[in-house]
């Protein structure tokens, strides 16, 4: 196990500051006190996530000391590192509330009984006016505005609101809060574990590590995103996770087998030089080891016979729903999850009623229709 952990860390790593010779040799000497946090903004998560979520279970079973923490106080000012705009502000139901579902959907890859779960507002509160002043003088102004993001909102006249600043300055407090040695983040998050660095160097004279990771493609080879529909969720049912699986494009099949699964390097090189022959049965491979993972053997089993039956066999199965929405537009959006993609999908010929091509959002249903949605979703609607 442990030779595995090792090297699930070293997967996907872009860059490791202030370098990779000096946190290696750290790590062969103590165990390390390793965080990860997480402004619960949302409700659900991808497998695109995932990817941070393995490396923090790997040094979990490494031995190190894990910090999981919930943001529930910077979510309240909102982190706009990957964003053109501010965020929406968030209230602690709204957090409180988010968080819940997030580590139901985290539990599936992440032991929460071996791993410390912390709320920064727990300390970032209390701190007083005076004691912000005195923190803020640590970091620059020119280094927030340089940001590319930020800089370009500046140009173009976009509102760039002043506690936005606040952000990194609370972020590194966290990180110098719970005296941590490594911070783990993706690659927009860098800049925010600087921070943390920054005050670690400044109040302790200690060096800490920044472990930056790359992401996991959409589906279509794009970054994923919920307006895009080209994420794998980790709330998918079995037979829509296999579904977006073998829907990939072959370039994708050694990303996912690196980021998106534990399997070893030997299995993963298996399954490539199956690839050169069998690009297909190289894709199911994949598909029943992600569903696998995130459900269930047998999950994955009945997925794969899914798949068989109404793909290859051109047999589909359609599952029976009661629904309370009358139009095509709100049914199509219950199953993609957003309304862009699912009026996107009608309008381009891609929902069929009945077998019909519909292309008109309003389309009022009155019950017992057939709806293919795509190449993957099949409900037959029932009022």
């Amino acid at each position: 196990m442990t030779q595995h952990s090792e090297d699930i860390l070293t997967r996907s790593v872009t860059n490791i500051i202030p370098s990779r010779t000096l946190l290696e040799a750290k790590l062969k000497e103590k165990k390390l006190r390793v965080y990860m946090g997480i402004d619960p903004t949302a409700t659900r998560i991808h497998i695109g996530h995932a990817v941070l979520l393995r490396k923090l279970q790997a040094f979990v079973e490494l031995g190190h000391t894990v910090t999981f923490l919930i943001g529930d106080f910077t979510a309240l000012v909102g982190d706009t590192s990957d964003k053109d705009t501010e965020r929406p502000l968030l209230t602690y139901d709204e957090i409180k509330e988010n968080f819940k579902t997030y580590k139901a959907q985290a539990e599936k890859i992440l032991d929460f009984s071996k791993v410390t779960v912390v709320h920064n507002s727990t300390w970032l509160k209390d701190l007083t006016f005076e004691d912000v002043v005195k923190l803020c003088q640590n970091f620059s102004v020119g280094d927030f505005t340089s940001r590319t993001l930020i800089k370009t909102r500046l140009e173009s006249g976009k509102h760039v609101g002043l506690h936005e600043t606040l952000y990194p300055v609370m972020q590194g407090y966290d990180s110098w809060h719970l005296d941590t040695d490594i911070q783990l983040g993706g690659a927009d998050q860098t800049f925010n574990m600087q921070a943390g660095r920054t005050l670690q160097k400044i109040k302790r004279n200690k060096e800490s590590f920044v472990l930056v990771t790359g992401y996991l493609e959409g589906t279509d080879g794009r970054k994923m995103s919920k307006s895009w529909g080209n994420a794998i969720w980790l709330t998918d049912s079995p037979q829509e996770m296999f579904g977006k699986i073998m829907s990939l494009k072959d370039s994708l099949l050694e990303s996912y087998l690196t980021n998106g699964t534990s399997l070893t390097q030997s299995e993963i090189d298996e399954i490539m030089n199956i690839s050169k022959k069998e690009p297909m049965n190289a894709k199911i491979k994949l598909a029943l080891q992600i569903v696998k993972e995130l459900h269930s053997q047998d999950d994955a089993l009945r997925a794969h016979e899914h798949f068989q039956k109404t793909f290859q066999d051109k047999t589909p199965e359609y599952k029976t729903q009661v629904v309370l929405k009358d139009t095509l537009m709100e049914i199509v959006s219950d199953q993609v999850g957003s309304n862009s993609e699912a009026k996107r999908l009608i309008t381009s010929g891609s929902v069929k009623i009945n077998e019909q091509e519909c292309r008109d959002p309003k389309t009022t249903l009155k019950g017992s229709e057939k709806i293919k949605i795509g190449k993957k979703i099949f409900i037959t609607v029932i009022k």
